[in-house]
């Protein structure tokens, strides 16, 4: 009897699990840029050169348009544009209901970092303009509407962090390890703000965006350091250093940030007001992509292939994802008990083997969207998933 009831609480739930999976569409590239849905369609990017529109309860295409490089920035919105970058160095600008080109703007050239570069910067509209960092160094800020370029400043190292605006100014990071804050009406320089570094990553390079909330700004670095900085004057509130990279941007809920680290392979909530540790819960491999929340379950995805909701509160694991290239890939990496199995060496002599493997389970850099019980992100299999959290 007893195997019975095992047998048909798997049976139910694989059947309930199933069932939770709205859609999923398959790109030919790996998917890193994070979707945003407008009405009834949902806009990312990928890896195959390719910015789609799909509709978000049927994952059936609307329309997709193609670049010449890949589309690993997320995109943005303004009145009837969507906006976004590609490896080829140009920022477009398409009709967001048909996908017709308005625009294209060239930057003077794309570059990347290392192999863990995996993001372009997301432009950021405000009014009637485009604000977007670039590889070549530059932040520019454009028309909206017409592509035309307003005003650009020159950082000299590549910008693949995301502008954030809030009162007035442009915040954003770049890979010397630079913080700036710019008057975005004219660009000039209001201040800027080195990173400690350290002595293994001593440019503490920033790689993704801040967060700015109550006239702090929170980012991370590969100096293993969290910054909170005054937004006014860009002098220090507080840092904690982590075990590794703080690539992901920090996300704030009820007084807490949230935000994953790299080869610690950690997730923490900290105190928003003084960086103290609140939790810290392990996972199998690194966090990149940004948090979210959702009636009180915070939701990331990690480099193993798995989307987690786990309690704001206590960080306990209340919801999980797997994608299937996961399931059939895990053990290749992973011991049943956990950890790396024998012989997996994450930096050894063939780590471009290694990082081969890390994402052929279907690893998860995009940062989730949730719209009407509905969570939304890409995947290193090239697929963008909507899964039905009720």
């Amino acid at each position: 009897m007893k195997f019975f009831l095992i047998l048909f609480i798997a049976i139910s739930n694989q059947f309930l699990f199933a069932q939770n999976v709205l859609w999923e569409f398959q790109t030919d590239g790996r998917v890193y840029s994070s979707p945003i849905v407008d009405g009834e369609l949902v806009y990312f990017g990928s890896g195959d050169h390719k910015f789609y529109a799909v509709h978000k309860r049927t994952g059936v295409k609307e329309w997709e348009f193609e670049t010449k490089g890949a589309v690993h920035s997320s995109p943005t919105i303004f009145e009837n544009h969507i906006y976004f970058g590609s490896t080829d160095g140009n920022l477009y600008a398409l009709n967001k209901n048909d996908g017709s080109l308005v625009w294209v703007f060239q930057s003077e050239g794309e570059k990347m970092y290392d192999i863990w570069d995996y993001y372009l910067s997301d432009p950021t509209s405000h009014e009637e303009k485009i604000y977007w960092g670039s590889g070549d160094g530059n932040m520019y800020a454009l028309n909206g509407i017409t592509g035309k370029l307003e005003w650009k400043y020159q950082t000299d190292d590549i910008i693949h962090a995301s502008p954030v605006i809030a009162d007035s100014s442009l915040y954003f990071g770049n890979y010397n390890g630079n913080f700036y804050s710019l008057d975005i009406e004219n660009g000039d320089l209001l201040w800027r703000f080195r990173t400690i570094g350290d002595s293994y990553f001593p440019k503490g390079e920033v790689q993704k965006a801040a967060l700015v909330e109550d006239g702090t700004v929170y980012f991370g670095s590969r100096d293993y350091n969290i910054y909170a900085l005054d937004a006014k004057t860009g002098r220090g509130k507080w840092n904690k250093k982590t075990g590794s990279w703080v690539i992901s941007t920090p996300f704030a809920y009820k007084g807490q940030l949230f935000f994953g680290t790299s080869d610690s392979h950690l997730f923490y909530s900290t105190n928003k007001a003084n960086g103290k540790i609140n939790w810290e819960v392990p996972v199998e491999m690194r966090v990149y992509g940004s948090a979210i929340a959702h009636e009180d379950i915070i939701y990331f995805g990690s480099f193993d292939g798995k989307m987690y909701g786990i309690n704001y509160k206590t960080g306990a694991v209340a919801w999980e994802f797997q994608t299937e290239s996961s399931k059939e890939n895990y053990h290749r990496m992973f011991r049943e008990e956990g950890g790396f199995k024998e012989g997996f060496v994450l930096y050894g002599e063939n780590y471009l083997k290694s990082e081969k493997l890390i994402h052929a389970l279907g690893s998860i850099l995009s940062t989730p969207l949730i719209a009407e019980n509905i969570i939304y992100f890409g995947s290193s299999d090239g697929k963008l998933y909507a899964i039905n959290l009720k």
